[in-house]
């Protein structure tokens, strides 16, 4: 892989030459009508990918006049996790922000790079990733399937949880811990010596509550607003992995938006991603601080002994990764972005 020495700029190198491409557009009719958009996503309104789709719907309906209706619908009220990627590839919906890791059943598997554990330290490391030469290689790869990466939202870094504490590797052992749908999760948990179960975000609250599964991953903001606290007694605040979204458009609702329409919707998605990078630390941290407090959910600290226990255990994933999903030049581009080492 060869990554293109240019800064991803605004909502994406990726959507910034679509634009380019399709300047011809800007002189076509705008519609009768309304314009429709459908915003599909799986969170709660109050989380930092809910907040941001609410203010891409407000700024553009005020830059359009209202020639554009904004749909949002979070909290999978229309599509769950698995059935958002189709949806959009048959123009149901026109946007949806998938977690990143999901995309690897398009075969888009270099997606699932930012499912791996410890692959960056703070927001500052992964941002030299998502906005730079990696992050728009990765969005250009969308383009065959119909689809076109506009912007890397920020969530959060990731706890566990389970109903004992979860400390040393050992104390994974024979737990059913819920995951999305991502290879690489899936070694994670099985690195550990859990049992990894693949569940859409909408139903883990229940399973949870039914022992169906034992345990999860999730930032403080989805910990939060889906209600797990009151269900696990213990989180580890191990910020073992990252939780991040790509916004997705159905590449042929974009390219037949009129110009001005167009425009205004990428002004308004970048005033979205600032605001989405902008609060996620915030937002988590705030989270946590609610958890703690409703006393429901003890949150225990990740010793650096036990930390050094867990990577030496996952250092596997990183080897199965290299190995089965792309070979290395991924990681060494990650690693010369963030002057990390990395496992494995």
């Amino acid at each position: 892989m060869k990554f293109k020495r240019r800064s991803l700029i605004a909502v994406g190198g990726a959507a910034a030459a679509l634009g380019i491409a399709a300047i011809h557009l800007a002189e076509q009719r705008r519609p009768r009508g309304k314009i429709v958009l459908r915003f599909s996503h799986v969170v709660d309104p109050d989380t930092p990918k809910g907040k941001a789709a609410e203010l891409f719907k407000s700024s553009l309906t005020e830059a359009t006049g209202g020639d554009v209706n904004v749909q949002i619908f979070p909290n999978s009220t229309l599509y769950k996790d698995k059935e958002e990627l189709e949806a959009l590839q048959l123009g149901s919906v026109e946007l949806i922000a998938p977690s990143l890791g999901k995309l690897g059943p398009l075969g888009l598997r270099d997606f699932e790079m930012f499912d791996l554990p410890f692959l960056f330290n703070d927001y500052a490391a992964l941002h030299r990733v998502t906005r730079g030469p990696v992050g728009v290689d990765l969005m250009e790869r969308l383009t065959p399937r119909g689809l076109l990466g506009l912007a890397f939202w920020d969530n959060g870094f990731k706890q566990v949880s389970a109903n004992k504490p979860l400390i040393m590797p050992a104390d994974f052992r024979g737990l059913r811990m819920r995951i999305q749908a991502s290879e690489v999760l899936d070694s994670q948990m099985r690195a550990l010596g859990a049992i990894p179960d693949q569940m859409a975000l909408s139903e883990v609250l229940p399973a949870l509550a039914a022992g169906v599964v034992d345990g999860t991953e999730n930032p403080p903001s989805n910990f939060l607003t889906q209600r797990m606290y009151t269900v696990q007694k213990f989180m580890t605040k191990s910020d073992h992995g990252y939780l991040g979204y790509v916004v997705i458009a159905n590449e042929r609702f974009w390219r037949e938006l009129p110009g001005d329409i167009r425009s205004a919707a990428v002004a308004a998605l970048k005033k979205a991603s600032a605001l989405a990078d902008a609060i996620a630390q915030s937002e988590n941290d705030s989270a946590l601080d609610r958890i703690a407090s409703m006393g429901t959910t003890k949150i225990l600290a990740l010793p650096d002994d036990a930390k050094r226990s867990w990577k030496e255990a996952l250092a596997v994933t990183y080897s199965e990764f290299r190995r089965r999903r792309m070979g290395s030049h991924l990681l060494d581009a990650v690693a010369a972005a963030t002057g990390a080492s990395l496992l494995g």
